[in-house]
């Protein structure tokens, strides 16, 4: 089955013909649809379409944003205020569609006290217990207590709500 540049259909011919076809136009024979019975072909400058192909690629790699772990810290002595201004920040990394790693900072003889970072991780995760889900439970790493958090399921992203709301009034429409 051969297909012309402007998507003009030849219909079934042989390999020779095709091929002859082509080279008059001064084009290449591609095969686009090989699983396909009979093989799809296309008439087309090559050059040109590995060339738009790789445009393609580029472009969709500077729109695709690829799954970010961001890193929120804490001490085992910080402040009421300042734990709830990073759980906010927490909240806003995972609404972004982010991973987040929480890490408790363990410094000199604080190591000996892993329960109390223990429970400031558990305070951390109470207050995101409706936004989000734990990815890896919490492990100590040298002088660092992390946990890895995503975005909650049960949660809506800003953009599946704009996606809700788009679909509501086509819809009523």
């Amino acid at each position: 089955m051969v297909i012309g540049g402007d998507g003009e259909r030849f219909g079934v011919m042989p390999l020779n013909k095709a091929l002859d076809m082509a080279s008059s136009e001064g084009l290449d024979l591609v095969e686009v649809g090989s699983n396909a019975s009979p093989p799809v072909c296309r008439i087309l400058d090559y050059g040109k379409y590995k060339y738009q192909q790789a445009k393609r690629e580029r472009e969709a790699r500077k729109t695709h944003k690829p799954g970010l772990i961001r890193e929120v810290r804490l001490r085992i002595k910080i402040g009421e205020h300042d734990l709830q201004f990073k759980i906010r920040m927490i909240k806003k990394f995972l609404d972004e569609g982010d991973r987040v790693k929480v890490s408790v900072i363990f410094r000199g003889r604080e190591i000996t006290h892993p329960d109390i970072g223990w429970q400031l991780l558990q305070k951390v995760l109470d207050a995101l217990k409706d936004d989000a889900k734990v990815d890896r439970k919490a492990v100590m790493e040298g002088r660092n207590m992390n946990v890895i958090l995503s975005n909650s399921a049960k949660r809506n992203t800003k953009t599946e709500t704009l996606k809700e709301s788009i679909n509501a009034k086509a819809k009523d429409s």
